[in-house]
């Protein structure tokens, strides 16, 4: 299973929260056997592919530009796209799930092409998103690290059950 953990980069630093948050949804993707994909670079990104390398997970990392110097150095497969932010829905389609943490218009142009492509989505201080004043959508909130991976996880794993059953 790929978990995408998305959100702010150095440019945005997030604050301390978010860093940590991040580092722990890593680790706990590692822990559960899945592969961790990201935009590769620093900030939230960085943080998660730190947690998830040092507990012996696999990280990938879709780059927006065409030079894997911009990647962060626990990015352990780096796809170059030189598509900037178009990357994001590489990202987004790539995932079976997305952690949202913290994060700017990049972060939330992810979380709505997951939303769009019926991808389950967690939010961890981020963006709340209505429509015409009706709540959000499907995003589970949490700010616990191994409750986010448990719902991805388990909705992820739902969300294929289904796919299998009818259609």
């Amino acid at each position: 299973m790929i978990i995408a953990v998305v959100g702010g980069d150095t440019s945005s630093a997030p604050a301390d929260v978010a860093l940590s948050q991040a580092e722990a949804v890593g680790c706990e993707i590692a822990r559960r056997g899945c592969i961790l994909i990201c935009g590769g670079r620093g900030g939230v990104m960085e943080a998660a592919c730190r947690g998830a390398s040092e507990a012996g997970g696999m990280t990938i990392g879709i780059l927006p530009g065409s030079d894997r110097s911009e990647m962060n150095e626990f990015v352990q497969i780096p796809i170059v796209t030189g598509a900037g932010e178009a990357r994001n829905v590489i990202i987004a389609l790539s995932a079976d799930a997305i952690i949202a943490i913290d994060g700017e218009y990049g972060t939330l142009s992810e979380i709505a092409h997951a939303l769009n492509r019926g991808k389950p989505v967690v939010g961890m201080s981020t963006w709340a998103i209505s429509k015409d004043g009706h709540g959000d959508p499907p995003i589970y909130r949490t700010e616990d690290p191994s409750e986010a991976v448990d719902w991805a996880v388990e909705a992820a794993s739902n969300a294929d059950a289904s796919k299998v059953k009818h259609g």
